[in-house]
C-alpha cells in the first residue's frame, strides 16, 4: 500500500482525502496534522492509527495526548511538530491541505525529503513560488496539484508543455455572480459562505466569493506551468463541470470535465501517473444539458487584476497580496470590515509594500507581516 501523510486532516480537503483512502483502500496513513479540532483528530487517530500527529494549537495538543494515551500514536505540537509529520521518512506522498501561508514551512519540510507533494495549499507557491520550485528541483521532489483547476490543466497538458499557447482557467463566479459593487457593499459573512457548487472551508469560500481565490490560482499556475499571467485567461463557468482548459499552438483546445467534487483531483494526485477506482458519481452530460461561460466583471471583482499585477511586480508582492487577503477575510468573518473592503485592503497593502527582488523566506515572512499590519491599521 502507498503510504501518505495528510497535513490539515480535519479541514475540507483533509477529510475528503481520508474519504478517498476509505473508498480506494489503497493508502496507509502515516501521519496527520491539524490546528485545534481535537474531537475529529481523536476520531481519525482511532480509525487510521497514524504513528504520529501534530496539533499547531498547544492546548489542543495537550488535550489530545490525554484522549489518545491508550493508542500508539505520538502527539506533537506547534509548527515544528507539523514539519516533523511532513518530513516523516515512511510516507511516500504528503497531502498539504493546510489553509494559508501556514502551509509553506511544512511543505518545504516534505520537499526536503524528496517526497511527492499533493499540493492543495496554493499559498505555498503564491508566496514563495521560486524558492519552492528551486527546492523541489534540488531534492527531486514531485509536485502534483490538487486544486480542481490546476489538476485539470495538468491532466490536459499531458506532457505537451512545449506546444502550450494559453491556459483557460474556470471560475464558478461564486454566490454573487452578476451583482454590482453597490450590492456587494451589503454582503454579510452568512451570504458569502453560501457557495453555489462547492462545499469548502470558510476562508476559501469567502475567497471564492471575492474571486481572490481565482487570483491566487492564476499566480499558482504561473509557477506550476511556467507561463506568464498574460497567457492565462480566467472565465466564469457557472456549472463547474469544465475545471479548466488548455489551448495549444495549433489551435486545439483540450478540457478536463467532472462533477464538482474535490475527491476526483485528490485521487488523481495520489495515484498519478495511474488512475484509481471511481471516487464519486459519474458525469452525466445529458443531465447537465448546458454549459455557460462569461467574462469576469473586473469592476465589481477587482481581485483577479490585482493578482495579475502582483505576479508581474514579483518579489514579495504576491506574499503581500496573500497576507492582506488572509487578514482581511478574518476581519470580514468577524464583522469588522465590509465584503468590498477585502480587495480594497489588498490594494492598499500592495501600494504601500516595498519592492524586493530575489526575496528570501525571511523577506516573504516580513512582507506577510507587513500586509497584515496594514489591514489591522486600516480596520
Amino acid at each position: 500500500m502507498k503510504k501518505i501523510s495528510v497535513l490539515g486532516s480535519t479541514g475540507s480537503i483533509g477529510t475528503q482525502t481520508l474519504d478517498v483512502v476509505d473508498i480506494t483502500k489503497e493508502y496507509q496513513v502515516e501521519t496527520l496534522s491539524a490546528h485545534s479540532n481535537v474531537a475529529l483528530m481523536e476520531s481519525q487517530i482511532r480509525k487510521y492509527a497514524p504513528k504520529k500527529v501534530s496539533m499547531t494549537d498547544e492546548r489542543a495538543a495537550k488535550d489530545l495526548k490525554v484522549r489518545v494515551a491508550d493508542t500508539g500514536t505520538l502527539v506533537l505540537s506547534g509548527i515544528d511538530g507539523v514539519c516533523e509529520c511532513a518530513a516523516d521518512n515512511d510516507a511516500d506522498t504528503v497531502v498539504t491541505a493546510i489553509v494559508g501561508i501556514a502551509g509553506l514551512k511544512p511543505t518545504l519540510s516534505a520537499i526536503s525529503k524528496g517526497k511527492r507533494i499533493a499540493l492543495a495549499n496554493k499559498e505555498t507557491l503564491v508566496t514563495a513560488g521560486e524558492i519552492v520550485k528551486k527546492s523541489a528541483k534540488e531534492y527531486n521532489a514531485e509536485i502534483i496539484p490538487v486544486d480542481s483547476e490546476h489538476s485539470a490543466i495538468f491532466q490536459s497538458i499531458s506532457n505537451q508543455e512545449k506546444f502550450l499557447k494559453k491556459i483557460i482557467i474556470t471560475a464558478s463566479g461564486g454566490p454573487f455572480f452578476g451583482k454590482d459593487r453597490i450590492f456587494l457593499t451589503a454582503v454579510t459573512p452568512e451570504m458569502a459562505l453560501k457557495h453555489p457548487n462547492w462545499n469548502m472551508g470558510a476562508k476559501i469560500t469567502v475567497d471564492s466569493a471575492t474571486l481572490v481565490n481565482k487570483g491566487l490560482e492564476i499566480i499558482e499556475a504561473t509557477h506550476l506551468f511556467d507561463i506568464g499571467v498574460d497567457y492565462i485567461q480566467p472565465v466564469v463557468h457557472r456549472e463547474s463541470i469544465i475545471h479548466s482548459l488548455v489551448e495549444f499552438c495549433d489551435g486545439s483546445v483540450i478540457a478536463q470535465l467532472g462533477v464538482p467534487d474535490m475527491k476526483l483531483p485528490i485521487s488523481y494526485a495520489l495515484s498519478y501517473p495511474e488512475r484509481s477506482v471511481p471516487v464519486t458519481k459519474p458525469l452525466d452530460l445529458v443531465e447537465i444539458s448546458n454549459l455557460s461561460f462569461y467574462n469576469i466583471d473586473n469592476e465589481a471583482f477587482p481581485a483577479v487584476e490585482l493578482a495579475k499585477k502582483a505576479a508581474k511586480d514579483g518579489g514579495v508582492m504576491c506574499a503581500v497580496y496573500n497576507g492582506a487577503n488572509e487578514a482581511a477575510v478574518e476581519k470580514f468573518l468577524k464583522g469588522e470590515c465590509k465584503f468590498t473592503q477585502i480587495t480594497e485592503l489588498i490594494e492598499k497593502a500592495m501600494q504601500k509594500a516595498p519592492r524586493i527582488e530575489n526575496a528570501t523566506l525571511e523577506d516573504i515572512a516580513d512582507a506577510d507581516s507587513f500586509a497584515r499590519e496594514i489591514v489591522k491599521e486600516c480596520c
